[in-house]
């Protein structure tokens, strides 16, 4: 059994060792936080981010629970939660939304901490676990691999959560944010200042100060998720900070990493969001432009199409006709006309056609409004019925 020590620096590591990693991450946040969205599409990858994380943090713990449990465990008001896992996401769900609340200006003490774990435990494992109480004398804990020891219940505790909170609001502040965020993160899950839930809290205070990092609102990440995926390193990390006398070089090094590629995939999937907006509003424009009757029929039909590749990315032909064959159901020969319309599409380059093994897959290509004009859009148009068409196998 590996003991604690209360550190005699609260925050030491190698800045030589990490500062690359450093620097990819606050470029991340940077390049996040410039990129214009509309609010819609952010809330709508906020509520994965956050499904992501509360499901990433109690998994860490062992948790087991499926997808549909995990919906059910994030509703505002769950109807049954049967098990402990079930209970235990809820109540981190609540505690992150919660988070998101706080103001940057509130100050990190004791009352917020405690406060931070309250809620994680509440109505969760609040039958072992006094919430918001410190460990008293001979509660004592063990965690990990190799097994630690938590800092001793009682006095020794008290005074450590005091030294911690200290550190927080004094030497912390000399630190880069992001630090400061990953450094309360070790020493809160290395002293392990409460009966139960302090990996959860230790992340969940993590979130809030990457929060001040700028990782506020719009621009929150699953850390807990990248956690998770990288579980043996991410313990095997924890375990080294502390064998190294609390040196928090190895976490750093492990989650200025994570920050970086979440940053970066959340970025991705908003820059997705970009383009698809401005693919939207080019073909409602030039479809819009078509002029006889009959192309503004089959436009239409042509708009449907696109509307559920912009949905689904890709699609297989059938299941794509699938979706759009009401608006075929009139015509002489609907599933002609729908290869005919997707023909024409795929001239126009709008979409793009992939045949695997016996089956065509159809993906919007979101580069088109960076390809065509309205005068080659109009060109095009002119000789699309004259075009052959594809010979598509379903």
């Amino acid at each position: 059994m590996i003991k604690y020590e209360i550190p005699k620096a609260w925050i030491k590591y190698d800045l030589a060792s990490i500062q690359g990693h450093l620097v990819e991450a606050q470029s991340a946040i940077l390049a996040l936080r410039a990129i214009p969205y509309q609010r819609a599409w952010v809330e709508g990858l906020q509520s994965m981010e956050l499904k992501r994380e509360v499901a990433g943090t109690s998994r860490i713990e062992g948790a087991e629970f499926t997808d549909q449990e995990l919906d059910e465990a994030l509703k505002e008001t769950p109807e049954q939660l049967v098990t402990r896992s079930q209970r235990q996401v809820h109540a981190a769900v609540q505690t992150y939304r919660w988070i998101a609340t706080v103001p940057d200006d509130q100050r990190l003490d004791k009352d917020l901490v405690k406060e931070i774990q309250r809620r994680i435990v509440t109505g969760a494992d609040d039958d072992h676990c006094e919430p918001g109480r410190l460990r008293t004398r001979d509660q004592n804990v063990s965690f990990g691999q190799p097994r630690h020891r938590g800092v001793n219940g009682g006095p020794e505790c008290a005074a450590s959560f005091d030294g911690f909170i200290m550190a927080i609001q004094r030497e912390y502040r000399e630190h880069d944010p992001i630090i400061q965020a990953l450094a309360v993160h070790y020493h809160l899950a290395a002293m392990h200042p409460f009966l139960d839930g302090n990996g959860r809290t230790a992340r969940a205070l993590e979130a809030l100060l990457l929060q001040r990092a700028g990782l506020r609102d719009t621009c929150f990440i699953a850390m807990s998720n990248y956690y998770y995926d990288e579980k043996i390193m991410y313990l095997s990390s924890l375990a080294e900070c502390r064998a190294r006398g609390h040196d928090i070089t190895p976490l750093l090094a492990l989650g200025l990493k994570g920050i970086a590629i979440q940053t970066r995939r959340l970025l991705g999937e908003i820059r997705n969001h970009v383009r698809k907006a401005l693919f939207q509003n080019l073909m409602h424009d030039l479809f819009g432009r078509l002029r006889t009757p009959r192309k503004r029929v089959i436009a239409d039909r042509q708009l449907r199409i696109l509307g559920v590749l912009l949905r689904e990315d890709a699609m297989d032909l059938g299941d794509l006709y699938e979706q759009v064959e009401i608006h075929y159901k009139d015509l002489s020969n609907p599933s002609k006309a729908f290869l005919r319309d997707i023909s024409g599409l795929i001239g126009l380059k709008a979409i793009g056609a992939e045949q695997i093994g016996e089956q065509w897959e159809i993906n919007i290509r979101l580069e088109w409004p960076t390809e065509i004009t309205e005068t080659d859009f109009m060109e095009r148009i002119k000789i699309l019925p004259k075009a052959k068409t594809l010979s598509f196998r379903r």
